[in-house]
């Protein structure tokens, strides 16, 4: 298992990684070079930061060198996780111990802590990064919390045991996945103000919205997704997927869904809606997330212990990459920067 390093070792040992072959070529290297070396590679990388719930902890994984660079201690089975790049902070739900942990995405320090009582599953972070939506899978409601301190700022009531939340490109509206009211519950923000109810499939866990706008949810009952237009709240079309969907990610003009039962992703047309691809990886696929660049999805395998890197163009899986003990990351979970200085 990997040591829980501080964040100077585990740079320390990316960058000799990176810089080994060089090394050896050349024997020698300045030390301010090193220092540069060091800092362009840093910020270019983007990292998964995967909850691991059963060794409660927090892989970061360098989608680049493609291996586990440091382990950040997550108390109470974390599952949830969602990330604001721009303000540098990573929110993670445990659910086990119902807290919300906030950490620097640079430092891998604990920064906040909150513990709420109910059933905290999904979170994300407002448009502007200064708002925190957690759902309440007991209480049928969403908590809404600064994004500094963790405070409560306010409750929304949704359908019953809402698990995933999403929240527009542009900030302007909220909607969570309320699996045993078979609906999505969309919201006007920042006021919280209830926009639409609107019919899912059978039991929507897992919800994203596509880069058209459009709002699509895993229907863990039927076997689906299910596309939803934010506006008016209309229902746009179904795909059907393979077993037990539980999550969407979207490249390449294609929605990604994770086939929990299957151990496979389905890859569908967002124009037809028509499956394209059925993609094997590891067992039960769970999380799923997109490189900035579209290049890569990325999916956490929470019994199999890794991520699989999928290839959206040739639809392929190019590579298998260990993690902590359960991989869940339910949520955003894909961001640079980690071990660059804050400017």
């Amino acid at each position: 298992m990997l040591p829980q390093l501080p964040l100077s070792q585990a740079s320390i040992r990316l960058v000799w990684t990176r810089l080994s072959p060089a090394l050896t070529a050349t024997r020698s290297v300045s030390f301010a070079a090193l220092i540069t070396f060091a800092a362009t590679a840093l910020a270019a990388d983007e990292f998964a930061f995967v909850t691991n719930q059963n060794s409660s902890d927090l892989s970061v994984i360098d989608l680049e060198a493609r291996s586990e660079v440091a382990r950040i201690a997550v108390p109470g089975e974390p599952a949830g996780i969602a990330l604001h790049p721009t303000t540098g902070a990573i929110f993670t739900v445990s659910a086990g111990s119902k807290e919300i942990n906030k950490f620097d995405l640079h430092t891998g320090v604990r920064l906040a802590r909150v513990r709420l009582d109910g059933g905290p599953i999904g979170i994300a972070v407002g448009h502007a990064g200064k708002a925190v939506y957690v759902s309440d899978w007991y209480n049928a409601r969403i908590w809404v919390l600064d994004a500094g301190d963790l405070s409560l700022r306010q409750t929304l009531t949704t359908g019953s045991a809402p698990a995933g939340l999403v929240v527009a490109a542009d900030g302007s509206w909220l909607a969570s996945a309320d699996r045993d009211s078979d609906q999505v519950s969309i919201f006007d923000l920042p006021a919280g103000t209830l926009r639409h109810r609107t019919d899912a499939g059978v039991r929507p866990f897992g919800i994203s919205t596509g880069p058209e706008g459009r709002i699509y949810t895993a229907d863990v009952g039927s076997n689906s997704v299910t596309v939803v237009d934010p506006n008016d709240g209309a229902v746009l079309g179904t795909v059907p997927v393979g077993e037990r969907p539980y999550g969407v990610a979207f490249a390449n003009g294609l929605g990604f869904v994770t086939n929990q039962y299957a151990d496979t992703v389905s890859a569908f047309d967002l124009q037809n809606l028509q499956v394209m691809a059925t993609i094997d990886v590891g067992e039960y696929p769970e999380g799923i997330d997109t490189t900035a660049d579209d290049g890569s999805i990325i999916v956490a395998n929470w019994f199999s212990n890794t991520i699989s890197v999928i290839d959206p163009q040739t639809l392929t899986v190019t590579a298998e990459i260990e993690t902590g003990d359960g991989p869940r990351a339910f949520g955003k979970f894909i961001a640079s920067g980690f071990g660059e200085a804050k400017q």
